[in-house]
């Protein structure tokens, strides 16, 4: 997740003049958010949408696949500084709430410590059956793991300072959840009183509507879980959004645009073929750089802006309805490619094939990086990149700008599941006898062919390469392993964590200053985002497959320390698709938990045949903070981001990982390195 300078000199820009580089967005106007939509709820005055996420602001919809549609208010939403509040359209589409929300909530002078709050370093207390926090799943009744923190940003202003809790793996799709607060106390381990709204709701006295019946469900349910009713300082639900609503928009593109393709090759362009000598370059022969035809599936001219294209050929208005699946627009996206063919292919070892997924904002000639051009050469593999439009260098004026007015955002959701298919497409020519393989670019002074079609296709990306990475590998239907370099999810826990964010915090401080706007609009992005990081597409990654998906096997390689992604998030991932952990994972006491990498089972035995996640240690970071807060000072070393990727040990195991499937011990049964 690496921030070019570009990124800063933009950002700065933006701020120093304060204009937003928004371009002209084609999202829908502001909407009031239909009849239905409420208004605060009571139980928490500290901002309208508290406690979140909140079947409060849902209502009853049976054309939806969980019941329920989110029904936000324009009035209810974050305004910035200009008194614009975030247009609530696309969010009211929502089927529900995102399986890696953070869950907000204001408990005025609340101490963590006092009451006993499970933190990041201690998962399992989380589960502990006098847990303060409980987070229940109203159909299994079990309790799922979490771990919660005070608002480390808010911490002078903690009339302002939420209370968020974090689920440690994914929430089951299309289930409702009840989240109860008992024995909240202050820092004198005095008890605080629970909300009158809440007390007089639960209690049926005073104003009676809807609000008490869903509260007191809420109640019951957790009392079924042994929660005394009186021990409750709050309690609310809410509904976790639909695998259809999650994904149906990327598997509606991704099969209408593969079932028009049918079988032929995509049409592609070679712009540029470079033959590099052995003297410039060692490791690389030649590079090819062209463009792949791609169906858009985007308004106008598929640029920064741009939304997914609903209707007729050259329509693009908004969803006739809220579960409306994109369409055609009726012209191709040219999709950027840079392929390298290692020195080390010939005819006779024609090399693997690779797509490679760039850094955060970056573009596709990352492959051009030492790390990838030495395990390019060595393993005999040619990468092949395109860029993650909605989140590429093209891309970083809008991007930056959206912080400043959060109606926009969507566009880059938008654009990013446009950037899967380009990948897919890709993948296709690299793959298809009628595609690279059939081009001189691909082939010898003799004409022989230099790709390995028979071995397949494979996924390989780092940092946002790696976050991204997990979404397309669970819609892809040509590769069935991936490695994810530094990953993690969601972006929701990993922004702030990250010390790339700096600039975009520094846009919100400017145009959303209140910090509880600032965790709400946070929860509010990754509803969206979930359609295109993989949050939304966790759950079918490995295990449960998508529709019309074969099953992956995913290898993720995680820097201890790192201060870009943080571990955290990649620890959320892991539990969620079942990776096995290499054992010992760290050296005794580098660790701050009280059980490291809780929840996370180890690999028993190599070859191991299945996902699998692996630390690696530069030696030169420090744990991170354990709160919500990125690692930036001398006390937490170097960065050890693009540590993993520069390892020969790594390098090997994901080669292994890639071409058979199975993961290798390169550590000798110790930390890795």
């Amino acid at each position: 997740m690496r921030t070019p300078s570009r990124l800063r000199l933009a950002v700065s820009v933006l701020v120093t003049v304060g204009t937003l580089a928004l371009g002209t967005p084609t999202a829908a106007p502001a909407a009031a958010g239909g009849p239905a939509a409420r208004p605060c709820d009571p139980v928490d005055p500290a901002a309208c949408l508290l406690p979140f996420p909140n079947d409060y602001f849902t209502v009853a919809d049976r054309t939806s696949p969980t019941g329920r549609r989110v029904r936000f208010a324009a009035s209810a939403m974050p305004a910035n500084v200009a008194g614009t509040p975030i247009d609530p359209t696309e969010w009211n589409r929502q089927d529900g709430f995102s399986p890696g929300s953070p869950i907000l909530v204001h408990v005025p002078r609340l101490d963590a410590a006092a009451t006993g709050i499970a933190p990041v370093t201690d998962i399992g207390r989380s589960l502990a059956p006098d847990a303060p926090i409980v987070l229940l799943n109203a159909r299994t009744g079990q309790r799922t793991p979490y771990w919660a923190e005070l608002d480390a940003h808010a911490e002078d202003q903690p009339e302002r300072q939420l209370l968020i809790i974090r689920p440690a793996v994914a929430l089951t799709e299309s289930t409702r959840y009840v989240v109860g607060l008992r024995r909240m106390r202050d820092g004198n381990g005095s008890l605080l009183p629970a909300p009158a709204a809440f007390t007089a709701y639960v209690a049926g006295i005073g104003k009676r509507d809807a609000r008490g019946p869903q509260l007191r469900r809420a109640v019951a349910d957790l009392a079924r879980a042994g929660v005394q009713r009186q021990s409750l300082y709050l309690a609310w639900d809410f509904t976790v959004a639909s695998r259809h609503g999650l994904t149906g928009r990327m598997l509606a593109i991704r099969d209408d645009a593969f079932a028009t393709l049918g079988r032929a090759a995509p049409t592609f362009s070679v712009n540029q073929v470079t033959d590099f000598p052995a003297e410039q370059d060692p490791l690389i022969a030649r590079q090819v750089v062209g463009t792949v035809a791609v169906p858009s599936y985007l308004t106008g001219d598929g640029g920064p802006g741009s939304r997914l294209h609903y209707g007729p050929a050259g329509g693009g208005g908004a969803p006739p309805t809220p579960d409306a699946r994109p369409t055609p627009s009726g012209v191709t996206v040219a999709a950027d490619f840079v392929c390298n063919i290692p020195r080390s292919a010939s005819a006779a070892r024609p090399a693997h094939l690779s797509l490679y997924g760039h850094g955060l904002l970056g573009r596709p000639t990352e492959i051009n990086a030492g790390n990838v051009k030495t395990m390019s050469n060595t393993y005999d593999f040619t990468f092949c990149a395109t860029s993650w439009i909605g989140m590429a260098a093209g891309d970083v004026p809008y991007v930056a700008g959206a912080f400043g007015d959060l109606s926009a955002f969507p566009a880059v959701a938008d654009r990013l599941q446009q950037s899967f298919l380009n990948f897919l497409f890709l993948g296709r020519s690299m793959i298809h006898p009628g595609g690279f393989a059939a081009h001189p670019a691909f082939r010898d002074a003799a004409g022989r062919q230099l790709l390995d079609l028979a071995g397949g296709l494979h996924y390989d990306g780092n940092s946002q390469g790696g976050i991204n990475g997990g979404a397309l590998t669970a819609v892809a239907q040509d590769w069935t392993r991936s490695v994810l370099g530094v990953p993690g999810m969601n972006y929701s826990t990993l922004l702030q964590r990250s010390v790339d964010f700096a600039p975009f915090q520094t846009i919100m401080d400017g145009y959303y200053p209140d910090k509880v706007d600032q965790q709400l609009i946070l929860g509010l992005l990754q509803m969206v985002w979930d359609r295109a990081e993989a949050n939304g597409y966790a759950q079918h990654l490995t295990d449960r497959p998508l529709p019309g998906t074969p099953a992956h096997r995913v290898l993720m390689h995680v820097a201890f320390g790192d201060h870009q992604v943080s571990p955290a998030a990649a620890e959320v991932q892991a539990r969620t698709i079942g990776a096995r952990l290499h054992t010992p994972a760290l050296a005794d006491g580098l660790s701050l938990d009280v059980t490291p990498y809780w929840g996370i089972r180890p690999i028993r035995g190599y070859p191991y045949p299945g996902s699998a996640i692996v630390i690696w240690n530069s030696g030169a970071a420090h744990a991170p903070p354990p709160t919500n807060l990125a690692p930036v000072g001398p006390q937490y070393g170097d960065d050890p981001h693009e540590f993993p990727r520069a390892q020969a040990a790594a390098q090997r195991q994901k080669a292994a990982f890639l071409l058979t499937g199975r993961v290798i011990d390169v550590c000798a049964g110790e930390p890795c390195p």
